[in-house]
């Protein structure tokens, strides 16, 4: 009895869990209601006032855990997109600007193609910067002025970790950091670890700046100020300014 039941049970889970390969992993009849602040129809001059005005308002709002979270997308030697998120550090008239591991894979990359696509999405806002333009990579006394400002243990990880690059193991990389630790003693400096040399700041000068409202019934509102000049994100000399249907 006790293995008939047994069994039985068996069969039955054996069957629900069938049942639940089965279904769809993505409910595509799922529905989202969008009621963000739009964009008028007076939208004009340089993208940098109102860039500024939206980071303002994500900071602000508690539901944005981290409004700095960017996605950043490249292409590899392939000509196939490649995207991550990373962290926006500097929003400025010259562009946006992100630190990484310059030998990484998105190091690579954009030494190849020095070209990305940036999203910036505030969901809870329901909205979303979108930005593409030519990359550059900033000068080393600015990557090391910012590299001072992070925490000694982010400082360290970063000049232990071969970003991108295989390890065998958990254990191997933990390993590496504390050799970095051990090779930089503490002195309470910003600059006791120094910038590691494969560690830098890269900037995007963009072409195009999107603002993306949701509204509902998917009538959401889109800017795109277009470059038309050689100037920064607060000449409005430099830009276009059009309205995109969704």
């Amino acid at each position: 009895m006790l293995h008939r039941t047994g069994a039985k049970c068996a069969r039955s889970r054996a069957h629900y869990i069938l049942r639940v390969s089965e279904l769809p992993i993505i409910d595509p009849t799922v529905r989202r209601t969008y009621a963000g602040t739009g964009l008028a129809d007076d939208v004009t001059g340089a993208p940098l006032p109102l860039l500024r005005l939206w980071w303002a308002q994500a900071v602000d709002d508690e539901r944005i855990a981290e409004p700095d979270a960017m996605v950043v997308a490249t292409v590899d030697e392939a000509g196939n997109p490649d995207a991550r998120t990373v962290l926006l550090k500097q929003l400025t008239p010259a562009g946006f600007t992100f630190f990484t591991n310059t030998d990484s894979t998105k190091g690579r990359q954009l030494r190849r193609t020095p070209y990305a696509a940036l999203v910036l999405l505030w969901h809870p806002m329901h909205r979303q910067v979108r930005v593409r333009g030519p990359v550059t990579q900033v000068a080393r006394e600015e990557a090391a002025a910012y590299f001072a400002t992070r925490p000694r243990d982010s400082q360290v990880a970063s000049a232990a970790s071969q970003q991108s690059r295989p390890v065998a193991s958990r254990a191997q990389l933990e390993r590496a950091v504390a050799a970095e630790q051990a090779r930089w003693p503490d002195t309470g400096s910003p600059t006791d670890v120094p910038l590691p040399p494969s560690w830098g700041g890269y900037r995007l000068q963009p072409d195009e700046v999107e603002l993306w409202a949701g509204r509902p019934s998917r009538l959401h509102d889109r800017i795109l100020f277009r470059r038309a000049g050689t100037g920064d994100l607060d000449d409005a000399s430099a830009w276009t300014v059009t309205r995109l249907q969704p």
